[in-house]
């Protein structure tokens, strides 16, 4: 894996259509793990607050074992989710949901920063929102020649 870059760094990369949807192989690939590493930290989360609540007794029972296990485990599959949401900020993607694969490319549109959205699951990134509108206010990108996304640099 490639180490990450600076934080200022990140904070400046700006992705026109094209080179968001060149990044989406890669991309989808990241995210994929991150569903299913996050769908797996979020059981075995369920299964330890479960253990806690039926073993409200004195630790020598076989709840402490379980428990100790399961933590363990936790505590490994947490820090496999960390990595592929590291790996993913390293490539100037934000994450904007672990549960259902969503991500956020910084963009330039008409001079303003926007966010070019993209969801697991769709063939390319197909839409836009501003930086404060979030997922419900995604639209459709429209590519003509006096909209250019992106092709102003910092």
């Amino acid at each position: 894996m490639a180490p990450a870059q600076p934080l200022a760094e990140r904070q400046n990369k700006y992705f026109s259509i094209e080179e968001a949807n060149r990044s989406l192989p890669l991309v989808k690939a990241i995210v994929a793990d991150i569903v299913r590493q996050s769908r797996l930290v979020d059981n075995l989360q369920q299964r330890i607050a479960r253990v806690v609540r039926e073993s409200r007794r004195p630790s020598d029972d076989p709840y402490s074992e379980e428990l100790a296990q399961t933590q363990n485990e936790l505590d490994v599959e947490g820090e496999r989710l960390q990595s592929y949401v590291d790996e993913l900020k390293s490539l100037g993607v934000e994450l904007k949901s672990d549960e259902i694969g969503l991500c956020d490319f910084r963009s330039l549109m008409n001079g303003r920063e926007v966010y070019l959205c993209w969801r697991l699951g769709e063939p390319a990134v197909m839409f836009w929102h501003e930086l404060d509108a979030g997922f419900s206010g995604r639209q459709k990108l429209k590519v003509h020649a006096d909209s250019k996304v992106a092709d102003e640099r910092r």
